[in-house]
């Protein structure tokens, strides 16, 4: 199969509209409403997340600030505000104020090594007294930002090579340094690690045929866990 042929395959897997990414994605955020229902009256900050994320979401904040490293485009609409800074840096947080709810998708994997991980959660259970938390599961079968089988479990030498070839891949590295950048700001975690960083939530999982695809460390008010399938 060409390159071509293997990116299309990506999209229709992952990115596309329709696509088995974009079912979970939809089936995520009726269960996140499910477990805050009040959210359209909520005041959100989204660690880690985009704008596009939540323009093509079925939920809706009344207030969204985004923090992210990279940039945010221009030309947002007036519920979203934005900021490229790091939270785990205590000042950024500390000059962030307060929020009904803390939301981040996908992002405590990549913040860089067990102490940011520490520091990203001190963020998240400063900045409101409610918090959805979502990342990859590590022991899932398939890595899932490389879509790869086992690729998590190879030492780092072989991921960084791996990825150079490897067609399912978002955007494949030039040569040996990228692609030891594109696996080592990558650390899926366990049950055990999410449970120590966020001690007093709840710890649900997202399964697949199942199983678990996904852990969610959720704090607020919402129906049980079980009501919600989230078990």
């Amino acid at each position: 199969m060409s390159e071509p042929k293997y990116r299309a395959l990506r999209n229709r897997l992952v990115d596309a509209p329709g696509s088995v990414g974009e079912r979970f994605r939809t089936a995520r955020w009726l269960r996140f409403r499910a477990y805050f229902p009040d959210i359209d009256e909520c005041e959100v900050v989204d660690l880690g997340g985009t704008a596009d994320t939540w323009l093509r979401a079925p939920v809706r904040p009344r207030r969204l600030h985004l923090v992210n490293i990279d940039p945010h485009p221009a030309g947002l609409p007036d519920w979203i505000s934005t900021e490229v800074a790091d939270v785990t840096d205590p000042a950024v947080t500390a000059a962030l104020g307060s929020f009904d709810l803390v939301y981040s998708n996908s992002t405590i994997e990549h913040v860089g090594g067990h102490s940011q991980r520490l520091r990203f959660a001190a963020a998240i259970t400063t900045l409101a007294p409610r918090h959805w938390v979502q990342t990859p599961y590590r022991y899932f079968p398939v890595e899932p930002h490389f879509l790869a089988p086992g690729f998590q479990f190879l030492p780092l030498a072989a991921r960084a090579r791996l990825v150079r070839h490897w067609p399912l891949t978002h955007s494949r590295p030039d040569g040996p340094e990228e692609g030891l950048r594109a696996v080592v700001g990558i650390e899926l975690l366990t049950r055990t690690e999410m449970r120590y960083l966020f001690p007093d939530s709840t710890l649900l999982s997202e399964r697949v045929l199942g199983v678990t695809k996904s852990l969610l460390a959720v704090r607020g008010k919402g129906g049980s866990a079980h009501d919600r399938g989230l078990t």
